[in-house]
């Protein structure tokens, strides 16, 4: 399914590639954090990776990795067999289920192989258009779309790249302005930069050459930048497994 794109103005299309080549500039070695070896552990890592982070999912996957090397090492296995090793990530119970089904589906209906194509990876368990793109660009150097997680869809915002809030038209807008060839390097970049230097909290902007040409967090006064200490703990009951899971 083609994607509807909006149409920028020639300048801000210029400006939107002054600012790739200076993320490619600054981080020439941009590549996905998330540790794998085959397309089907890029796949489960990515999969395992909602609502956590890149650190904690790479310290879950080696065991598992070991436990289960092949997608018909999965599909022979129960949930319950897979989720002492995802235990570490939230949403636990959840994602081991999607691993299982979505590995089964791959060996009963693409004969072991991850498939290639955005419609097909849709169709496998706990994959949406994210983890389809992470995939799809950075196994088989097919770019289909670019990847908005929050630090994407955070930088896009600042950066003047998108104006928008949805990861849906967050990605249309980058698509429109990035050339093609690097949509999966761009969310590359964009994390890279987001993660080192404009965080969403006690962020390095007011410091960093990137952001103070093109960022408006780098470009407000001091005194209007969000504070870096943490709020007032609540007094609220704090939620447990269960209570997240639900929600799942």
């Amino acid at each position: 399914m083609t994607q509807r794109l909006p149409r920028p103005s020639p300048a801000k299309r210029a400006r939107a590639l002054e600012v790739l080549a200076a993320l490619k500039d600054r981080y020439p070695d941009a590549v996905c954090e998330l540790t794998w070896t085959k397309p089907h552990e890029l796949l489960v890592a990515t999969i395992l990776s909602a609502q956590s982070t890149d650190v904690g999912v790479n310290k879950a996957t080696p065991a598992l990795f070991e436990r289960f090397p092949l997608p018909r090492d999965y599909a022979a296995a129960t949930t319950a067999e897979i989720e002492p090793f995802v235990k570490s990530l939230n949403f636990w119970r959840n994602k081991a289920r999607a691993v299982h089904e979505s590995m089964t589906a791959i060996c009963e209906r693409f004969g072991g192989e991850v498939p290639r194509t955005m419609e097909e990876l849709l169709t496998l368990r706990g994959v949406a258009r994210k983890t389809a793109n992470v995939v799809l660009g950075n196994c088989f150097g097919l770019n289909e779309g670019v990847v908005v997680d929050t630090h994407v869809g955070r930088l896009a915002k600042r950066l003047g790249l998108s104006t928008h809030d949805d990861p849906v038209k967050v990605e249309r807008d980058l698509m429109a302005l990035i050339p093609q060839q690097d949509w999966c390097l761009i969310s590359h970049l964009l994390i890279f930069h987001g993660r080192r230097v404009c965080k969403a909290r006690g962020g390095l902007c007011c410091d960093d050459a990137i952001c103070q040409r093109w960022c408006s967090e780098g470009r407000r006064p001091a005194s209007t930048r969000s504070s870096p200490s943490r709020p007032a703990r609540s007094r609220t009951k704090r939620p447990g497994p269960r209570d997240a899971e639900k929600h799942a």
